[in-house]
């Protein structure tokens, strides 16, 4: 598969939906994710990120245009332990809880489907980052309806062991614009990921389409010592 650019993935696509990057840093010393929300509905673009302990959550910009918090408020990343999640919903808590238990993190979302939003079926995409060590490994996930029939879900893991310096993977919940909403189709994308944490995320946030976009999430963990630093940028300030 060909690495391609982010900045020319997203300059290309008015609307990716939700998206989530993980890899390494170019110099090999940091585990990097990426995260972003956009909106075309109101309620969807009256979001913020905020920070809770290690994690963020979404919350209402406005909370007196919040209409239906049912699929856009959640926590999108969660930490436990060594592990960090990231995802489009409320799974984040369902594989914070599984394996927490011991589960696997694809064990953790055999409980989950897409998302009841008829006609569109958001798939619910995820991923889950385990730095211990100075070793680091990262896995993606996309539950997906048949094509857009509801009644059978697909299912699909993707696994990176010991991944490569400069390079990550990019999963979204859309192909592009549309009505309804066509789903992401395929493995994800492998991108170039650098070592600068406050360049990477202005090109993720410039390069999202600016109608659209609504909040952006970037965190570099340093894979020897597990410390971190994070950048939010919100439209709505």
């Amino acid at each position: 598969m060909e690495k391609i650019s982010m900045e020319q993935e997203l300059k290309s696509n008015a609307y990716p939906g939700r998206g989530i990057v993980i890899g390494k840093s170019a110099d090999g010393t940091k585990a990097v994710t990426a995260y972003f929300i956009m909106g075309r509905s109101e309620n969807s673009r009256n979001r913020v990120f905020v920070t809770e302990g290690q994690g963020i959550r979404t919350q209402a910009f406005d909370p007196s245009k919040l209409t239906d918090p049912s699929l856009i408020i959640y926590a999108p990343v969660r930490v436990l332990g060594n592990k960090t999640i990231v995802t489009n919903g409320d799974q984040t808590d369902t594989i914070y809880e599984g394996m927490d238990k011991q589960m696997t993190f694809e064990q953790s979302l055999r409980s989950r489907e897409f998302e009841p939003d008829a006609p569109n079926y958001t798939p619910r995409i995820s991923g889950i980052m385990h730095v211990e060590g100075g070793n680091y490994n990262y896995a993606l996930s996309i539950l997906k309806s048949a094509d857009g029939n509801p009644d059978s879900c697909r299912r699909y893991t993707f696994a990176y062991e010991n991944p490569v310096n400069g390079e990550g993977h990019f999963i979204h919940t859309y192909k592009c614009d549309g009505n309804p909403l066509p789903s992401f189709e395929g493995e994800p994308k492998r991108v170039e990921i650098p070592d600068d944490m406050e360049a990477f995320a202005q090109l993720l946030w410039n390069s999202l389409n600016e109608e659209n976009k609504v909040s952006l999430f970037v965190r570099y963990i340093d894979i020897a010592t597990g410390a971190s630093e994070t950048k939010i940028i919100n439209k709505n300030q």
